[in-house]
């Protein structure tokens, strides 16, 4: 069984999320409640779960100063939250779960099936780092879930990215190419649009590392790397505008 703690500030949500944990979830056993940051710090030290629904936004602080201020942290976290779609971002960044409310009974399914499978190597330190990065608009870092876990890789280590079927190949500057099991349009919408652009329905580059544009109905890209990429005739206009932006630093564009 899964021991699970539920830290909400509102009785009402508490017990939706606990009634459909008992209907949807079976494996789930939920050990206790908590309703603010004190209360949340103390039951996670006292109950040790193994899984946490964690609410964002409670009277006395957030989720994060209970994450901060428990000494056991062998758990997993499920966020809670009302939060935009920016910050939502941020959660992808990091690699942390989250539900939207008011809360889904399939994508609730979704988040415990994925703490059953998933045995991460990546400390929840890191991770809220990362998150609190992100949402600060300082994109660093991201985390990417790979056939062998959890890998930690800082933005400017990214090449470009393509689209394999419904997996992402990223390419590294250290000639990794690591396989992700998430389509390329998830990854346009979270990495930063001032460095990524999507240039073709399979590749998505880094524009810091374009030491060459060759112009033709579409044209083509030549990377830092030597890698020629093919820009599609439909995304050739906004390539070139974002391309624009970064002229001062590019030394060898032909256009």
């Amino acid at each position: 069984m899964i021991k699970t703690l539920i830290v909400d500030d509102e009785l009402k949500s508490q017990s939706t999320l606990h009634k459909l944990l008992e209907m949807y979830c079976p494996g789930v056993d939920v050990i206790g409640f908590a309703h603010n940051v004190e209360t949340g710090i103390e039951a996670i030290n006292t109950l040790k779960p193994d899984l946490v629904f964690l609410d964002i936004s409670m009277p006395d602080g957030d989720g994060f100063e209970v994450l901060e201020k428990v000494v056991n942290r062998n758990f997993e976290v499920v966020f809670t939250t009302a939060f935009n779609d920016y910050a939502i971002k941020a959660f992808q960044f990091a690699a942390l779960h989250y539900l939207l409310k008011p809360i889904n009974y399939i994508e609730l399914q979704s988040a415990v099936k994925r703490f059953k499978q998933n045995h991460q190597d990546v400390d929840l330190n890191e991770k809220i780092k990362i998150l609190c990065d992100s949402l600060s608009n300082h994109h660093q870092k991201i985390i990417l879930p790979t056939s062998n876990g959890l890998r930690i890789i800082e933005l400017n280590q990214i090449l470009r990215c393509e689209a394999d079927g419904s997996y992402t190949n990223f390419y590294l500057s250290d000639d990794t190419v690591l396989m992700v099991s998430k389509v390329l349009s998830n990854f346009e919408d979270i990495l930063p649009e001032e460095i990524f652009c999507r240039v073709h329905s399979k590749h998505l580059v880094n524009l810091n590392y374009i030491s060459q544009y060759i112009k033709g109905r579409g044209g083509r890209i030549i990377l830092s790397s030597g890698k020629e990429v093919e820009v599609s005739e439909s995304k050739k206009k906004d390539f070139l505008k974002r391309l624009k932006y970064l002229a001062h630093s590019l030394t060898n564009v032909k256009k």
